[in-house]
């Protein structure tokens, strides 16, 4: 880990912002060797100036430095440099790309990555879409990557991880900030099975002005950006707007045409963001850049699409799934719609409801979960 402290020394410099530290270590190699370069020669870098130069010739490392690092080792933490294989390839390619990532779990540089992110206060409509978008992607080979917020994030990564494959969290806060604090379970798990990932110290916390920031790590790790649910002026909307200028795919899921959170999505398609209804709209996009030797659960046939992921029932069960699509449907018209007496189904909805195959919203209106 003592490699760390030049990394995190340089970053540390007052005025070194993501995009000069890119330049320094592009030009001289390594923040050791900018560390130790004389000041003529820092000063032929793009964007130095005579008090940046003297900011880094006269910076100690902070103490803070080494207590990160040895906190990171106590607590199974990493932390990825820009050097390390395990640093993500498209994420190099953005302009400003953190110098390092904080990790807990396992980054793998070798798999491909959409982002899917969205409103924190959504639908269940909305969350069952993630849901199932991001379980089809993942059962498909591909790695999920959002902000473990609330709604349509918590969805994505829920979906990924309930198909067993990887999915990775970026957030807006350190390590040891838990952001927010009901995911705390979630995090553990996204861990066990993929990496939850900061670039700010451990001990950071979920300031406003840290999410517009990360946004640019989930857009930048990804080949594309699902935006699933978002209002007019949403975070998720920056995102896409990252991605687009980053050179990456944008996706738009559209929905109920009076609900405000899909102003924004509905913008986006008019924007020109390629419209979503499966996963397979994404994976035919997104399929001449992908290696087959990158995705996480073997290869992707682009001419059989995603199947339907009911569960195996019978009888009344399988009746009462069909009549139940993905918009709210009230108790009483399935009732009309089966042929059942309201005892009989509420104990059918109910069994449903648990394995995951429906969810209930407010009022006794049901609709597929993002399960199946």
């Amino acid at each position: 880990m003592e490699q760390l402290v030049p990394w995190l020394t340089l970053q540390s410099v007052p005025g070194i912002g993501n995009l000069l530290f890119h330049r320094l270590v592009s030009r001289f190699g390594s923040p050791d060797r900018v560390l130790r370069s004389s000041g003529e020669m820092l000063g032929q870098v793009n964007g130095m100036t005579a008090r940046l130069v003297s900011a880094i010739q006269r910076h100690k490392t902070p103490e803070w430095v080494y207590n990160d690092i040895e906190r990171c080792d106590k607590n199974g933490f990493t932390v990825v440099t820009q050097h390390d294989a395990a640093y993500p390839a498209l994420l190099l390619n953005i302009p400003d790309p953190p110098p390092v990532l904080y990790c807990h779990g396992t980054l793998h540089s070798d798999v491909c990555h959409i982002a899917v992110v969205g409103s924190r206060r959504a639908t269940a409509y909305g969350k069952a879409t993630a849901g199932r978008l991001c379980h089809d992607l993942s059962a498909r080979g591909f790695s999920v990557v959002s902000g473990m917020a609330r709604g349509i994030d918590t969805a994505a990564h829920l979906g990924a991880l309930d198909a067993g494959g990887p999915t990775v969290a970026v957030l807006g806060s350190g390590l040891n900030r838990i952001y927010p604090q009901e995911n705390r379970r979630l995090f553990q798990r996204i861990a066990q099975n993929g990496a939850i990932v900061s670039e700010f110290s451990l001990d950071a916390k979920p300031e406003a002005y840290h999410f517009p920031q990360r946004n640019r790590i989930i857009s930048g790790m990804a080949l594309g950006t699902v935006v699933v649910e978002a209002a007019r002026r949403s975070g998720s909307l920056i995102t896409a707007r990252l991605a687009a200028e980053q050179g990456r795919e944008v996706f738009a899921v559209p929905g109920n045409i009076d609900s405000p959170t899909t102003r924004g999505t509905h913008e986006l398609i008019r924007q020109g963001a390629k419209l979503v209804e499966n996963a397979q709209d994404i994976i035919e996009e997104i399929l001449p850049q992908v290696s087959p030797n990158a995705l996480s659960n073997g290869d992707v046939d682009e001419r059989n699409p995603i199947s339907d992921h009911d569960p195996v029932l019978g009888g009344e069960h399988k009746a009462v799934l069909n009549a139940i699509g993905y918009s709210p449907v009230h108790i009483d018209k399935l009732v009309r719609l089966c042929g059942m007496d309201t005892g009989a189904l509420t104990a059918i909805l109910g069994e449903l409801e648990i394995m995951g195959a429906i969810v209930q919203e407010p009022g006794k209106f049901f609709m597929r979960g993002g399960k199946f």
